[in-house]
């Protein structure tokens, strides 16, 4: 594989990378892999650690994300006669430019190899003016939220005519429970899972802070 210069190397080839590491799983492996349908992407999207699964889940719902690269990258400098290397975690391509990610749990963020490898690919990233972020443990609450929301993601799912309803009916400040009242003709079931949807792409929103229970209120995305 070619060397580029981190400096010239332009965001539309890294949309199209490929993930550094090969995909493996094997027994006794310490991380939890998998893969995961991101609606952003229409595709799967890689991860290595249940951490990087919650990354991948807050990308998804982030509607400034349009795009996630997985180990988009490797990068490479030199320390005196050391050369040093490390492949980040996540490419996210945003309206407001490219975001670099690295995960890692709190407890390791003071290790000493961490802390310097984090310290140089931060430097490197924002001297080219892109972002970049250290995503840890988020909250609680707002994570499982955020979980039970992508349950709603595929919009191939939900049907037009209720999806078009809800945008139309007066949800501002309406209980979740109660939306559902709004579309008698249509079963609850299926309207309660066309709000839960529009949660998701933002078309209304709720306090993520606190469980989503029935009695939470709606507000219109202005």
């Amino acid at each position: 594989m070619e060397d580029l210069s981190w400096t010239t190397v332009s965001v539309d080839l890294l949309r199209s990378a490929t993930p550094w590491r090969t995909f493996r799983w094997h027994r006794g492996q310490r991380h939890y892999s998998g893969s995961y349908w991101a609606a952003t992407m229409r595709e799967q999207v890689i991860y290595e650690s249940r951490l990087e699964l919650t990354k991948l889940l807050y990308a998804d719902f982030d509607p400034l994300v349009h795009g996630i690269v997985a180990q988009p990258f490797l990068m490479k400098t030199m320390a005196g006669a050391t050369v040093r290397s490390h492949i980040p975690d996540y490419l996210l391509i945003t309206g407001q430019g490219p975001v670099v990610v690295d995960v890692k749990p709190h407890r390791q963020l003071t290790r000493p190899e961490v802390a310097i490898t984090f310290d140089w690919t931060r430097r490197a990233v924002e001297a080219r003016g892109w972002r970049y972020e250290i995503w840890s443990e988020p909250p609680e609450a707002e994570l499982e939220n955020i979980r039970f929301l992508a349950g709603f993601r595929r919009d191939w799912l939900f049907r037009p005519e209720v999806l078009d309803e809800l945008r139309l009916a007066d949800l501002d400040g309406v209980p979740l429970d109660a939306a559902v009242q709004q579309l008698p003709r249509w079963p609850g079931p299926c309207v309660r899972a066309a709000v839960h949807h529009l949660l998701w792409t933002h078309e209304l929103r709720v306090d993520l802070g606190e469980p989503l229970a029935p009695s939470r209120l709606l507000r219109r995305t202005a």
